[in-house]
């Protein structure tokens, strides 16, 4: 299958839309602290240090924010995907596409708001964990880019439903495997009838 927005081997990124998203979320997330802090203490001197705090923190925010937006990249390839990312601590990662089990799509009220979604994946050694092996974030096609992994999912296993998790094929009738497992089932009859 072939994709306008996802090509094989080409580096991709997310939206620009990632920044600005991280950067709602964050202010959220000190208007509801301050809106705590207000309620214990309202004096004028606390207010304005934590006014001067949260200003700082938001620059470096932002700051760190870019940097990691910068760093983000996601490439698919014929067989598997890779991804990097981290400003301080880099991220790099293979996923082979017969190892995917699980193609989830999140979306927030400020993603929404935005036209992105974080595509969540799983692989057969992380299913059993809350947190996903890879996330895809901030994608604006991202349905496209599920049914895309699907398709490479589904070539790379040959058969089954897209997740990496298919039905193994029965060997062919006649093959040795069947042969020697019918031989062993009679050997097994006999023992069970000399028994009785």
């Amino acid at each position: 299958m072939k994709s306008e927005h996802f090509p094989l081997n080409t580096l991709f990124k997310p939206s620009p839309a990632l920044v600005t998203w991280f950067m709602v979320d964050f202010l959220l997330v000190v208007l509801v602290m301050f809106g705590f802090f207000l309620l214990f203490d309202q004096s004028a001197a606390l207010v304005g240090v934590i006014l001067v705090f949260a200003a700082v923190l938001m620059v470096v925010f932002f700051i760190w924010v870019k940097l990691y937006y910068a760093s983000m990249w996601y490439e698919l390839r014929d067989d598997e995907m890779s991804w990097k990312r981290g400003v301080i601590f880099r991220t790099t990662g293979i996923v082979p596409y017969n190892r995917i089990t699980n193609l989830d799509l999140r979306q927030g009220p400020v993603m929404r708001a935005l036209g992105i979604s974080t595509l969540s994946i799983q692989t057969a050694g992380y299913s059993g964990q809350a947190v996903p092996e890879i996330r895809i974030e901030a994608i604006v096609h991202a349905e496209e880019l599920r049914e895309l992994l699907r398709t490479m999912v589904r070539s790379c296993s040959g058969r089954g439903d897209g997740t990496g998790t298919g039905a193994p094929e029965a060997a062919p009738v006649g093959s040795a495997l069947n042969l020697q497992i019918l031989e062993e089932l009679k050997r097994i009859r006999m023992l069970l009838e000399q028994r009785r």
